[in-house]
């Protein structure tokens, strides 16, 4: 089984998920490689619970994983709303690679190597 995370919600962006209340005329994909699976794994769990929380039926956004690449792919119906949108997404990207480096940082202090306990 492949290693993949997926999360849709909004305006349908790639016809996968989401629902029609807007038309998508504008559309960016962007992709984020990591060095592993697991960063990758926490990144992208970590974005896509904000999926479908955000008020807007102007825009939506999917968030899909697979190995060590998170991709988003942001679906508006007009380019105020994409612009709006992917500096959403972007923010929430770096927020959550910011936290992932400081629990790492956090578990090499302790000792820990950042792996789970195996118990």
């Amino acid at each position: 089984m492949p290693d993949r995370t997926t999360a849709s919600d909004g305006p349908r962006v790639d016809g996968r998920g989401g629902h029609d209340t807007a038309r998508v005329d504008h559309r960016l994909d962007v992709d984020f490689e990591y060095a592993s699976q697991r960063r990758a794994r926490v990144v992208a769990d970590s974005i896509a619970v904000e999926v479908g929380e955000m008020p807007d039926e102007r825009s939506g956004a999917t968030v899909d994983r697979e190995g060590r690449v998170v991709s988003v792919a942001i679906g508006a119906a007009d380019p105020v709303a994409l612009r709006a949108g992917t500096n959403t997404w972007i923010r929430l990207v770096g927020i959550a690679e910011d936290v992932a480096g400081a629990c790492d940082a956090l578990d090499v202090a302790a000792g820990r190597d950042g792996q789970p306990d195996r118990g």
